[in-house]
């Protein structure tokens, strides 16, 4: 399994981890390409905030008004929301305001809850499918699918390989060691270092993969581990009428006033009614730690906070897929946070350098034969039967769960077959 997959399935590997390099590090890229829109000099008053919402339906007037994102802090302009027509999905028209003057200082494409903006979607896109669509989303899932394979089944050959010289074997290279034994001593113990790491992003990727990411979600909704949200109903008046005053509106500044004595710090979303009524939402949107991501509803003909949800009380699971996905994006602990990430992949691009070399080097002499040298067949057949047993039906269960991995094993055990079966008719005829 190793040797299969590291050969064939490293350059899917390597590609999702050099994109997700690439989007780790795009909040700095996004202040520095978009400055004009994200920052104005800092001030001392602030508009109100239906004021700066007003300049941007100024601007925007064909735009359908969604939520907006009030100025963090010093220098940060207003994010104004809209829906537009012809829009992809996830899409909104973002225009920023300066919270100081009113100015629109432009007007970009917004994508997903995270406020992406187009460099950090497009590298996003190509971190999640090559830029091909739902088709696309196959290679990531691939590579993620089988990275903890790979990984286990590597430390677990280099263990067993190195068990008599105990931690100081396992966890650094030989010192003395030359050719290819050297540059198997760097592979394992790099590979027992990043062990951890890789297991981390390739089940979190999982989560949001086209078809084990489905498979995790209907586990998580039969065991009640989903991510709770709030309410938009306004209870009902006197008399059974929505709300106490239909039609009245206390206004987005109100709102926020209300979410802010709520407990709701931090930058926020603040999403309008639907067309058909409801309360408004405000949720944190700040995923570092410790994360502020709690949400309220709030009335909107009395300012009055109606439900909310906090962070505190989400189920585990629900905090632990939380703080993995922001761990992965690079968000959970900042800078901190994006360092380790690249020290990660730097190390697995290392790791995959060190495997294919060694391949390259072990290869069979003469010609006609194919580059590496083969793993030894029949060893299946070694085996007991209640262990062959085992194997098929952990094989089954994983490849239930993990339907990319699973039909990609398929694959090679054919070819495999197919590979086996021709070499032994060349013996038979020779």
């Amino acid at each position: 399994m190793h040797f299969y997959a590291g050969v064939l399935v490293a350059p899917f590997i390597l590609v999702a981890a050099l994109s997700g390099l690439l989007y780790v590090w795009t909040p700095q890229l996004e202040q520095a390409v978009y400055e004009h829109q994200l920052r104005v000099p800092a001030g001392q008053e602030h508009l109100p905030l239906r004021e700066q919402v007003a300049a941007a339906e100024d601007a925007l007037p064909q735009g359908t008004l969604d939520a907006v994102r009030p100025a963090e802090a010093p220098g940060d302009t207003t994010r104004v929301l809209f829906d537009v027509e012809g829009l992809g999905e996830s899409e909104r028209q973002a225009v920023f305001v300066d919270p100081h003057t009113g100015e629109v200082r432009g007007s970009l494409v917004s994508y997903g809850s995270s406020g992406a903006l187009p460099l950090r979607a497009w590298i996003d896109l190509l971190h999640r499918n090559l830029h091909l669509g739902d088709a696309g989303r196959v290679y990531s899932e691939l590579a993620a699918s089988w990275m903890w394979v790979v990984a286990a089944g590597g430390v677990a050959l280099w263990v067993a390989r190195r068990r008599r010289n105990r931690v100081r074997g396992v966890l650094l290279p030989e010192p003395r060691a030359r050719g290819l034994r050297r540059l198997l001593s760097f592979h394992g113990a790099l590979g027992v270092w990043l062990f951890a790491g890789l297991l981390f992003v390739s089940a979190t990727g999982l989560t949001w993969s086209q078809f084990a990411g489905q498979n995790v979600t209907d586990i998580r909704a039969a065991l009640a581990w989903e991510t709770p949200t709030v309410s938009t109903e306004v209870p009902a008046g006197p008399g059974g009428a929505v709300g106490v005053d239909v039609g009245v509106d206390v206004g987005v500044d109100r709102v926020l006033e209300s979410a802010r004595a709520a407990g709701i710090g931090g930058g926020v979303e603040i999403a309008y009614p639907a067309s058909g009524g409801g309360a408004y939402t405000v949720t944190g949107i700040d995923k570092r730690w410790p994360t502020n991501v709690d949400t309220v509803a709030v009335a909107p003909a009395t300012g009055e906070v109606t439900d909310e949800v906090r962070f505190a009380d989400y189920p585990l699971m629900a905090k632990l897929s939380r703080w993995g996905v922001d761990a992965h994006m690079g968000l959970l602990f900042g800078v901190a946070n994006q360092v380790v990430l690249t020290a990660l992949v730097l190390g697995l691009v290392a790791l995959i350098g060190l495997g294919y070399r060694m391949w390259w080097q072990r290869r069979p002499a003469g010609p006609g034969r194919p580059a590496g040298r083969p793993v030894p067949r029949d060893a299946w057949q070694a085996l007991p039967w209640w262990l062959k047993g085992a194997v098929a039906a952990a094989a089954a269960a994983v490849g239930w769960l993990l339907p990319v991995l699973g039909a990609s094993l398929l694959l090679f055990l054919l070819v495999d077959a197919a590979l086996g079966g021709l070499a032994h008719r060349r013996t038979r005829r020779s």
